[in-house]
């Protein structure tokens, strides 16, 4: 399989990059929810991937510690980490993203302790504020100070300015050449699809920088050789609640509904915008952590979720916008309140769907995709 074929074809869980990793004797530390700055973690020389569900058919193990009324993307991370899937991390490292996202955690620390036993394994909570004050960044930059003492306790390692700086670059290069992956998705015809979009997202959270950089180089330097997507019907853009499965938006698209962008988790926010290189570096990572385009867990933020998502729409030129809630996820349902009236007043057609982490619902949401882009076909919306 060419390098191309790996990005584009999806990275999985367990791979190649993570064994030759461990075969080193390095540890690998998982993450929960893209307000943990992995940066911290590289400079250590450790593993940062980040924690998903990605194929999980069944939660069954998760369910008796985690409600079925609770979020079921939240109770397949745990279920991975509960069945042996995430066997090869050496710890994990979560912050209050969300509710469900802390009880992925806390969970973990119980359920995972049979696991962990005799094992040196790393397990940390950090507090990621809800509010960007004068308040709040002192206190983020003292739970990512607390997270580096902790990590270089469990390391052995010091980590320096100059090491922080170190991966701030790499990790900014990888920003940067996801924004160009984006950047070929703004074209009348697109030479790759959303469903291959996020299996090259998900790969960079699923293997060292070190070999994702110069593979999605590569990649961006051949694209153009593809053969433009030429038979779509309607230009679509992903919002809502972490989505870390391709074959969803396969479905839609299997419909000719091609997805060119998105404002999701494991999309394009995961890294969109760089740190600044200048100053303290833990300061730097603070500020941009708590700056990036937002999360609706963010209080009083709305406008700016709104803003970031309108400003996509017009920049990739969309059709229509498919909202995807996770059944029961509190603050995405929440914030519906607050956009559906945005997106309704830029005139943007819209498609709400409530979606479980497994795939069980593929034919009701061909169907309602195909409908949907029918009506954008006809005006009707």
């Amino acid at each position: 399989m060419s390098k191309e074929n790996t990005l584009v074809d999806g990275i999985g869980i367990n791979n190649p990059y993570i064994e030759a990793w461990k075969q080193e004797g390095k540890k690998v530390i998982g993450t929960i929810c893209c307000y943990v700055p992995e940066e911290i973690l590289h400079a250590a020389g450790l593993l940062p991937i980040r924690v998903r569900a990605t194929g999980c058919t069944d939660n069954s193990n998760a369910e008796a510690w985690m409600s079925p009324f609770s979020c079921s993307y939240a109770r397949s991370c745990l279920e991975f980490l509960m069945n042996g899937t995430y066997d090869y991390l050496d710890g994990l490292v979560a912050t209050d993203g969300c509710l469900m996202a802390g009880r992925i955690y806390d969970n973990w620390k119980y359920a995972g302790k049979e696991k962990m036993s005799g094992k040196d394994y790393f397990l940390r909570m950090i507090g990621a504020p809800r509010l960007i004050k004068d308040i709040t960044l002192p206190f983020y930059i003292e739970e990512l100070t607390e997270l580096k003492k902790g990590i270089e306790e469990f390391t052995g390692t010091v980590i320096t300015d100059e090491k922080l700086q170190e991966s701030i670059a790499l990790y900014n290069e990888t920003r940067r050449l996801i924004r160009e992956l984006y950047d070929l998705r703004k074209s009348d015809n697109p030479v790759i699809s959303g469903r291959e979009a996020l299996n090259i997202t998900l790969a960079a959270m699923s293997m060292p920088k070190e070999d994702y950089n110069p593979m999605l180089k590569d990649f961006l330097a051949e694209a153009g050789k593809r053969e433009p997507l030429k038979e779509s019907r309607a230009r679509l853009m992903i919002i809502g609640s972490a989505l870390d499965d391709p074959e969803y938006l396969k479905v839609i698209e299997d419909k000719g509904g091609l997805i060119v962008a998105d404002t999701t988790c494991y999309g394009s926010r995961y890294l969109w915008e760089p740190v600044e290189m200048d100053g303290d570096a833990l300061t730097s990572l603070a500020k941009a952590y708590l700056s990036r385009p937002t999360c609706p867990r963010m209080c009083n933020l709305h406008n700016e979720i709104h803003d970031f998502m309108l400003q996509m729409a017009k920049d990739f030129r969309i059709d229509g916008i498919v909202y995807t809630r996770m059944k029961y996820c509190e603050i995405w349902g929440g914030e519906n309140v607050f956009f559906e009236e945005k997106i309704k007043e830029a005139n943007i057609p819209l498609l709400t769907v409530e979606r479980e982490e497994i795939l069980t619902n593929a034919g009701q949401l061909a169907v309602r995709a195909e409908a949907f882009i029918e009506m954008i076909e006809g005006g009707k919306m």
